[in-house]
């Protein structure tokens, strides 16, 4: 199957000025109108101006925009992936297994801890290097968000997407995310791997020290990011006001506190290392560090190693389009205009 790109994808940023020009080409033709109605009926002014056309500038306009669209895909270069290779490339696995429960959007961090969260896996996402990686998204319940790839700019957009609202059962199940990240590595034997679980660490429904355990034995390790500080914050509720926080059954306000004795035992038990989240931008870092430690593999991925251009079609389509409205004229040609095709003359005979 092959595969469609752009060569130069950021010429595409070029595209806001589609909708804008049509815009201010619509907003100058009602003025346009509006000057003219001042004067007098249309229809009079029609008849006094009969060579004058209120429909073709607009026409050439649009042909000219669409020229224009044209153009900007042909900056663009878009290509066809004809050629699959298998490619062999040193590097290791990787799970991410993000909490997305309603205390995720606690503000001790600001923005918020999902938030930081996800700055972070984006910076860390900047920084590997033909490794792969996944995302396990969990509240009380824990799904497959990204399956195991190499496609770095897919990972990205989909942690973008990433929301509290993403799993219905809510809860901290750490332990069934750590499970289900260990089932969502690829089948490829002797590659290093490892799972890191960022999360506040309020777990209430498995045993997450076990499941690092058992994780362990695969030669799996377990890295832990604390988001949240020990002294904890409200729970915003959704769609209430800026100061409307979750309350228990007794009416108070419910602190989410960040579980680090958990965390670290997790850590521990999954022979990798616990980060705190007030200092997360150096733990990243150090992350990093010993990721790189780990003796990489080799990973065989299947990538597109020949493209095709097919700029030239919409190059084509560019000067028929400028052609043709080169031969449209603004004004109604006098010679032709008087021209009808379709009235049939009557026999005079008959």
């Amino acid at each position: 199957m092959d595969i469609f790109r752009f060569e130069h994808p950021n010429y595409l940023y070029l595209l806001i000025l589609i909708p804008a020009l049509a815009f201010i080409h619509l907003f100058i033709a009602m003025r346009r109108k509006k000057a003219l109605e001042k004067f007098g009926d249309m229809e009079l002014i029609s008849s006094l101006m009969p060579d004058a056309s209120f429909t073709r500038p607009s026409v050439k306009f649009f042909i000219l925009l669409f020229a224009l669209l044209g153009l900007i895909v042909t900056l663009a270069g878009p290509q066809f992936g004809t050629k699959l290779n298998t490619v062999k490339r040193k590097g290791i696995e990787l799970m991410i297994a993000l909490d997305v429960s309603n205390s995720m959007n606690a503000k001790d961090i600001e923005p918020s801890r999902l938030e930081r969260a996800k700055r972070a896996i984006a910076r860390l996402v900047d920084k590997l290097s033909n490794d792969r990686i996944g995302f396990i998204v969990f509240a009380g319940e824990a799904y497959t968000q990204l399956p195991i790839t190499t496609d770095y700019p897919s990972a990205k957009m989909f942690l973008s997407s990433i929301n509290t609202d993403i799993v219905p059962t809510q809860g901290t199940a750490i332990g069934k995310a750590i499970n289900l990240a260990v089932k969502s590595f690829s089948e490829q034997e002797d590659i290093n791997r490892a799972i890191i679980v960022i999360t506040d660490g309020e777990n209430h429904e498995d045993d997450p020290v076990a499941a690092a355990a058992q994780a362990a034995k695969k030669g799996i390790k377990i890295y832990t990011v604390g988001m949240g500080l020990p002294k904890g914050a409200p729970i915003p509720v959704k769609g209430g006001k800026t100061n409307e926080f979750m309350k228990d059954r007794e009416g108070n306000v419910v602190i989410s506190k960040l579980d680090e004795a958990t965390l670290q035992q997790v850590a521990v038990s999954g022979n990798g290392a616990f980060i705190p989240a007030n200092n997360i931008r150096n733990g990243i870092n150090n992350l990093l560090d010993e990721l790189s430690e780990l003796e990489k593999k080799e990973l065989e991925a299947k990538v597109y190693t020949d493209y095709e251009d097919q700029f030239q079609y919409f190059a084509a389509f560019t000067l028929l389009l400028i052609f043709l409205e080169f031969l449209i004229l603004e004004r109604k040609n006098k010679y032709l205009k008087g021209i009808d095709l379709f009235v049939v003359k009557k026999d005079e005979n008959k």
